[in-house]
């Protein structure tokens, strides 16, 4: 195994996933908010984009399961997509919120100083243009300043077209199992780090990414003891849904 430095990490060690965990509707300006006032510095969300090329939140490929409406993203326009309730699944407390534009996740992330994780979920065959897009999308929004974003997604194509546009934003390959071959492909993307399901990382295999030079999250951990283990064995950062029960602070206990 070859080995390099381990780069800087400047982001917290617990992110909330998709902006507000399972306390807020996932992907939403409401999401956003509700992990920030629960004390939560970083959040993780998806973009990909729509019919007529706007950069979206929204996790699925569909509309289906996070909204009123139905059917496949790609086939729908911004101004269509703006219509739907994707708050009123989870609670009537958030009925009418509404889907948001990358624009406004970024504006509200800088205005108030925090990180993010944008995930590249790409709609299926729109892998390189999502990338190229969030790229552009980032250069621009993060011009001025401010801790930039930790790019990642389980697509090489998006991550690889994302490097060709801003090679110096770190990136994060995704992924289920750690393979044999981690080192050459997140070499091969220009990648700073390796987000794994949390099942599957034991403390050898967190000493063995670190020994290689690359930083390690886990996803989706919603165990409090999960989580101390975890970031005692040195994960640099989990994703929690559950921002009551692993408070964001958890890694300073």
């Amino acid at each position: 195994m070859s080995s390099k430095p381990l780069e800087p990490w400047p982001y917290p060690s617990v992110i909330a996933h998709r902006g507000g965990g399972s306390i807020a509707p996932e992907n939403t300006l409401a999401g956003l908010r509700c992990g920030f006032d629960h004390g939560f510095l970083m959040s993780e969300f998806d973009v990909k984009l729509s019919q007529d090329n706007l950069l979206i939140i929204l996790h699925d490929d569909t509309v289906d399961r996070t909204s009123d409406g139905s059917g496949a993203a790609a086939a729908l326009t911004y101004n269509e997509l703006a219509q739907l309730d994707m708050g009123g699944w989870h609670s009537a407390w958030y009925a009418g919120e509404p889907l948001p534009a990358f624009s406004q996740f970024a504006r509200f992330i800088l205005e108030n100083g925090l990180f993010c994780n944008i995930e590249i979920k790409p709609c299926p065959g729109r892998e390189v243009e999502t990338g190229v897009a969030v790229a552009h999308a980032v250069l621009k929004y993060w011009a001025d300043g401010g801790v930039s974003p930790l790019i990642s997604s389980f697509s090489r194509e998006a991550l690889a077209a994302f490097a060709e546009i801003a090679p110096a934003i770190p990136r994060a390959f995704l992924i289920d199992r750690v393979p044999e071959d981690f080192e050459s492909i997140l070499q091969s993307l220009g990648c700073q780090g390796i987000n794994v399901n949390q099942k599957y990382l034991d403390e050898p295999t967190i000493d063995r990414i670190h020994a290689a030079g690359y930083r390690v999250c886990a996803y989706t951990v919603n165990d409090y003891r999960r989580a101390r283990q975890l970031l005692a064995w040195g994960c640099d950062a989990i994703f929690t849904d559950e921002l009551v029960r692993i408070p964001a602070d958890i890694g300073a206990y």
